[in-house]
């Protein structure tokens, strides 16, 4: 199964922009909805039971400039997913382009611009995969916690906060719910569709991020 509606992702960004709070602390004492966690199981089993997803997601990140204000760069990442065992990832953009192929025995990572290839073995399972291209070559893409064999166990397991915040009919072309997730890491807040329980957009901020600077995803 495709997922082919517009999915819109949008992430670290700063909490003044959010205007909701601040990443919490680890004195925080834990605030969650029941509703709000459910609704990050439905997600969760809409995701898992597709056995295969194909989407764009278009990237946007800041990184600082020598005077100071951040400078906006782009990329496009093209995913196809096969489950149990099977990723593609076609990343142009305006920094250095990649590509990455797993097919449940081996990890191939290709530079194109510099005629570079790297090959290693790999285990004949997509979340082991994905923890060894990490671990190993600090590969990592913002879309790992919906393509996992169990979104909802990589995303609930240490939230502190878990709370609806109501209904929006301006994101992703549909009425969605809103929600807003934390832990001592990350302080998110998710549009997800009412109809078809996919997510539509994220905006998230990282505690560790000091500058603030903001990344933004889209999906198509």
């Amino acid at each position: 199964m495709n997922f082919l509606p517009k999915i819109l992702l949008l992430g670290l960004i700063s909490s003044s922009g959010l205007g909701i709070v601040s990443p919490v602390s680890a004195e925080t004492p834990p605030k969650i909805e029941p509703k709000a966690l459910a609704i990050l199981k439905q997600i969760s089993d809409r995701l898992s039971a597709a056995r295969s997803l194909a989407f764009t997601a278009t990237i946007t990140y800041e990184s600082p400039s020598r005077i100071g204000p951040p400078l906006v760069y782009t990329t496009i990442a093209d995913v196809t997913l096969e489950r149990p065992n099977k990723l593609r990832v076609i990343s142009p953009g305006d920094g250095q382009a990649n590509q990455f192929y797993y097919d449940g025995k081996t990890i191939t990572a290709y530079l194109p611009t510099e005629n570079l290839v790297a090959v290693t073995k790999a285990p004949n399972n997509l979340d082991a995969a994905l923890k060894l291209a990490y671990d190993a070559a600090a590969i990592y893409f913002p879309f790992t916690d919906i393509i996992v064999a169990d979104p909802y166990q990589d995303i609930a397991p240490g939230l502190t906060y878990a709370f609806l915040i109501g209904q929006s009919q301006v994101v992703g072309g549909t009425t969605t719910k809103m929600i807003a997730i934390a832990n001592n890491k990350i302080f998110a807040q998710l549009w997800i569709g009412v109809e078809d329980k996919l997510p539509r957009m994220i905006r998230a901020v990282y505690r560790d991020d000091l500058a603030r600077l903001r990344h933004r995803k889209f999906w198509v």
